[in-house]
Parts: C-alpha cells; structure tokens; sequence
C-alpha cells in the first residue's frame, strides 16, 4: 500500500479485489487516512516537496561506505540542522568522467513526526517513507531530463528529473493561479544554476491540471503530455524512515512472533487438553462397555470358575499322572542305583511322601535330581530336605512332593 500526498489531501492506494487491481481513496486530511490503516499494515509514506530539501550533488566517482559518508557531509552544510536532527538518503543519477551526480534527500525528524502524528497516535508506523515527487517522476520519466508539474496538498509543485531521479523541485508560488509565462522561465534559469539541462525531453502536467496545459506550452514552447495518479507508484531508491520508526517496527515484528509462537503453544496446550479429555471420555466408556460385558458373561464365568475348581480337586482320582502306581513306577525308574531303596511311600490329595535309604548321601540327592527331572512327575514340585547320615554311613532321607 502506498499513503501519499494527493491534491487537496492525502490518497491511500491500495491493492483491490481482484487481481492486479488498485484502488484509490482520497482523504480530506491525514487524520481520516489513519483511520482506514491498522498497526499490521505494510505501507509506504510518500512525503510531499514542501516536508523535505532535495539537493542535487556532483561529488568524485567513489563506491559504498565513503560515497554515503561523502553525500552526508554535503547535505550537513546545506542544512541548518545537526545531523542527529535529520535522516537522509540519496540515489545516483548518473556516474561519468570520474564525476558521481548524486540525488540527495534530507528530512528533519522533528517535521516528519509532526506529519506523521495522526498515523504515530494509532501506532501506524510505515515500512519506507519516501518522497512521492520522486515516485511520480520515476514511474513516467524513467530516462533524460523532464519537468513535471502536479498539485500536491493545495500547492502546485515543479519537479525535475534526471534518468527518473528527482534533482530539482520547486513550489510554484501562487499555485493554479501562478502566472507561469514568470515562473517557469526561473523555474529553468534556477535548473540551470544547479547544473540541469533546461531544455526539457519530456513535459508532464497532472491531469487536474489540465487548464494549464496551453500555458505551459506557451512558456516552454515545449508539448505538454497530460498524466494521471499512478497505480501503484514506481519504487525508488529513496528510504527517510528513522532509525527510531525502525526499532519500533522491529521490535513490534518480534512481539507479533512471540505472540503467534504463544498463541501456537497455546493451541498445542489446548489441543493436548483436548486429547486427554477425550481419552479420558472414551476409557470411561470403555470402562462402562467392560463392566456390561463382566456382568453380562458373569454367570458363564462362574460355572467356569466352578467346573475348574471341581476338576482340580477330582484330579488326584481322575488324572492318571496322579494314580499312585504311575506315580511310583516314575520313582523306580529315577533310581540311580541299586543302592537306593524307597522304604516308605504316603500319598494323600495334595502331598507324596517319598522316605528312603542310599548308601551314600551322593546317591540320595542323585535320586533327588532324577526326580526332579523325570518327565512323568513333571505334575510335582519335589523337595528334599538334607539326608541323615546313619551310624554305618548309609543316608536316610525324605523327599516331598506337592502338585503344581
């Protein structure tokens, strides 16, 4: 978007619609312009002739750091202002025979906050501020030398490019009304002093003024072509934005980050909450479909319950791995040796009761792992409790069993 000064007032451009589309608003004052823009606009400020001191430089044909500071000392002696008091910028009109002509604009800081008060009150702070003189000339004047005259805030303004770069501007003194067969032939003379070919290529007058046509044609005896606003204005290399504006943009960039990285933690944040809920939601249905399911197979589960209870304790009688004559035939076959006697034999439903005599107590926990290990009394949890050695070494010992 572009806010510049418009003929009685200022005009807002802005993108419209439809593509590649603009439209026009004209406001009666600045004030009413700032109501139509908001802090997260990116606009550019055009400033009018009367608001800056544009001054055309020759200066040794030097690049970068040292041209800046060049063209800076030169715009310090023309102004009456310390340099901390204006901000300025250039561009480069044309750089031939060891020679740089330099296009310079200065603007005191101080003039620029009173014009820019009402957008600064709503805290409105443009993305550039340029010169709107140099806009208009670099969008129809792109190359030589031509003079263009347009209204601007209730003056008439004469403005002078060099390859689209302002080199020279003027107000006319007496506006629309201006006898300007007199002020033109200055405007010309003043051109000249400043190193400016006077003999115009191109003669622009805005087409509000078109009653001034003829009169301009009789004082240049040059034709005049008739122009209208432009949309949008041409960019150009001319950027007055204070340092200060700068910062606050920056660091009003950097609130606007942190607040949509807030806004973004907060969306996560909430969107977990969410998800918990919601997860909280279904386990308690789950937990309902769950207990419905239990309560509905209550009584299947219970005759299961029952009926495995009921077999587990008829197995000892029914189970043929608990039938004593297996039982003990597993216990012969796990004998290590002839040395090994099985003297007592005590089974009930829930216990066996294994006593014996070994030659050695060796061979008695041999018997033990054999036991253990045989696959027919796998049923079995068996243990064996130390032998006791008897007065002819022979060990006595007592093994158990308990079904698993």
């Amino acid at each position: 978007m572009f806010l510049v000064p418009g003929a009685e007032g200022w005009t807002l451009i802005s993108p419209g619609t439809e593509s590649g589309a603009w439209r026009v608003r004209g406001f009666a004052s600045l004030d009413e312009a700032a109501l139509a823009l908001t802090a997260a606009d990116d606009f550019v400020l055009a400033l009018p002739v009367s608001a800056v001191l544009a001054q055309r430089i020759r200066l040794p044909n030097v690049e970068g750091a040292e041209l800046r500071e060049m063209v800076r000392i030169q715009i310090e002696k023309a102004l009456p202002f310390s340099a901390d008091e204006v901000t300025s910028d250039f561009e480069i009109i044309d750089q031939a025979n060891g020679e740089c002509v330099i296009s310079a604009v200065a603007v005191q800081n101080k003039r620029l906050a009173e014009i820019a008060a009402p957008l600064l009150n709503r805290d409105v702070i443009p993305s550039a501020v340029t010169v709107y003189a140099a806009q208009r000339l670099a969008t129809h004047a792109e190359k030589g030398c031509t003079l263009f005259i347009y209204p601007e805030v209730g003056a008439l303004i004469s403005a002078i490019s060099e390859n689209g770069k302002l080199s020279f501007a003027r107000t006319v003194e007496g506006g629309a009304a201006a006898r300007l067969e007199v002020e033109l032939p200055q405007l010309a003379l003043s051109a000249e002093l400043q190193g400016i070919d006077a003999s115009f290529q191109t003669v622009l007058l805005d087409e509000k003024c078109f009653e001034l046509r003829e009169e301009i044609e009789r004082a240049l005896a040059t034709r005049t072509d008739l122009v209208g606003i432009e949309t949008p204005p041409a960019p150009t290399g001319l950027n007055l934005l204070p340092q200060a504006w700068r910062d606050q943009r920056s660091r009003r960039a950097r609130r606007g980050q942190w607040r949509k990285r807030m806004m973004l933690v907060g969306a996560v944040y909430v969107g977990i909450l969410a998800l918990a809920f919601l997860q909280l939601i279904y386990l308690q249905i789950r937990q309902r479909q769950l207990d419905a399911a239990i309560a509905r197979d209550n009584p299947r589960t219970a005759f299961v319950r029952a009926a495995a209870a009921n077999w587990k304790t008829l197995s000892p009688a029914i189970d043929p791995h608990f039938y004593p004559i297996e039982i003990l035939l597993h216990l012969f076959e796990s004998l290590p040796s002839a040395d090994v006697r099985i003297t007592a034999y005590d089974q009930s439903a829930r216990q066996i009761s294994i006593e014996g005599e070994a030659s050695h107590a060796t061979l008695a926990y041999q018997f033990s792992d054999k036991v253990k290990k045989n696959p027919g009394l796998q049923n079995f949890i068996f243990d064996m409790q130390a032998p006791r050695i008897l007065q002819n070494d022979h060990a006595q010992f007592r093994l158990e069993g308990k079904p698993r």
